[in-house]
């Protein structure tokens, strides 16, 4: 891996020492291997099939997330059994005894 490295060095140092270095173009070309200019402006416009795919993606995530947020609550919320308040005594609701109101 090291001898191939050292020959696209080698190879990237021969082309740039043979040309002028004039002109910042040529060279941000050689470096970027002749891929979209985009500093500072937009990049291409995506095509309208690639839009159309990604808004439909977008929307069948939002209906799997809200259908199972109102049909599947419970996990959310949890799967516990809601207490049943008659089985409570006194003491844990804090209301005191008859026989503290006496005294």
């Amino acid at each position: 891996m090291l001898v191939s490295r050292a020959l696209l060095v080698g190879r990237l140092l021969h082309r740039g020492l043979g040309r002028k270095a004039t002109t910042g173009v040529l060279r941000n070309q050689l470096v970027r291997h002749g891929h979209d200019w985009s500093y500072r402006v937009n990049g291409p416009k995506p095509e309208m099939a690639t839009r159309v795919g990604a808004q439909i993606a977008g929307g069948l995530m939002w209906w799997w997330v809200l259908w199972h947020l109102f049909h599947e609550y419970e996990h959310i919320t949890g799967e516990f059994e809601y207490p049943d308040p008659s089985q409570w005594s006194n003491a844990e609701l804090g209301i005191p005894s008859e026989l503290d109101e006496l005294e």
